[in-house]
């Protein structure tokens, strides 16, 4: 099944390996296949709003790209929305002294800024608003409490409405035709065993299925090993100073272009160890897909754009 047959996809990852990026080019990538999308910044840090270079993000979506368009999760928001829709009951400006309680419990209670999250894009898939919600969820270290609330409210509350309400929160999760996981790593040591055991903790504990992980920042097979040997050759004092003396420059000035070739070869071979070990770890059937490392400083529409195209070549667009 397609990664954006999906109905809803959680993006996840440990902190600075491009999570947010490949959630806003996955949703950019279902907005230009004709999908009407829906991009949602769970953290309300403003890093999706910073990908499409657009003004910061409000609870309420608005478009933000032809066929797409883009929010940020606010918790006493999503209480309010959920307090008139679904409980028939004003929202929380409304309730006058009742609405400190609300938010307390909201801000405080384990388990309730979670579910309000997660129920909050359940419930735009529910009302079909969107072909596919795509949120940038939590990182790594907070995704599994963000998945299991639903099941740890369900589990507390035996009847009512709440008990309905996560009980069709739960089916959509649980389904793997609507609902899937993605999880973003580079081809580093800590972040490949962080989405090794992430992978694990979410099979085991969660009802979501892992549909794909994206590994971003592959460096090019910049030199073979010919090239290696050259380079070596190259750093030889002798044949460097005919080097040096062909060139009109000094041997410190060829410096640098050796040291970065080593540096390219070495940091591509250590990579390629970790992207063995996650391949090996995480068995044949879990799609991993490779987005290039794109050497840009800033970030933006243009960068979102092609990790897009990358995402779009590896899933066959």
């Amino acid at each position: 099944m397609n990664l954006l047959d999906r109905r809803l996809l959680f993006v996840t990852g440990k902190g600075g390996v491009g999570k947010s990026t490949v959630a806003a080019a996955l949703s950019l990538l279902a907005a230009q296949h004709a999908k009407k999308a829906l991009a949602c910044e769970v953290d309300a840090k403003g890093d999706l709003a910073a990908l499409f270079e657009t003004a910061p993000l409000d609870f309420e979506p608005r478009q933000i790209f032809p066929g797409l368009s883009g929010m940020a999760m606010h918790t006493e928001a999503s209480l309010d929305e959920y307090l008139r829709l679904q409980l028939r009951v004003p929202g929380v400006s409304k309730i006058g002294p009742l609405a400190k309680a609300f938010e307390f419990v909201a801000t405080a209670a384990p388990g309730v800024r979670e579910i309000l999250t997660v129920g909050k894009l359940a419930h735009e898939v529910r009302e079909r608003h969107y072909d596919i919600v795509v949120a940038d969820a939590a990182a790594t270290g907070h995704v599994v409490g963000q998945l299991t609330a639903p099941q740890a409210i369900n589990s507390l509350v035996r009847v009512g409405a709440i008990r309905n309400q996560t009980g069709w929160v739960l089916d959509i999760l649980a389904d793997p035709a609507q609902t899937a996981l993605v999880v973003v790593t580079t081809p580093e040591e800590m972040p490949v065993r962080e989405t090794v055991d992430l992978v694990r903790r979410v099979r085991a504990e969660t009802p979501v299925h892992v549909a794909a992980v994206v590994v971003n920042r592959v460096l090019p097979e910049l030199f073979s090993h010919s090239d290696e040997e050259v380079f070596e050759r190259l750093r030889e004092p002798a044949v460097a100073r005919k080097l040096a003396r062909a060139a009109k420059g000094r041997v410190g000035q060829l410096q640098p272009v050796f040291d970065g070739a080593r540096l390219a070869v070495t940091l591509r071979r250590s990579r390629t160890g970790h992207l063995d070990m996650l391949r090996r770890e995480l068995g044949p059937d879990l799609p991993l897909l490779y987005v290039p490392e794109l050497f840009t400083r800033g970030y933006g529409l243009r960068t979102t754009g092609q990790v897009a195209d990358a995402l779009a070549a590896e899933l066959g667009y």
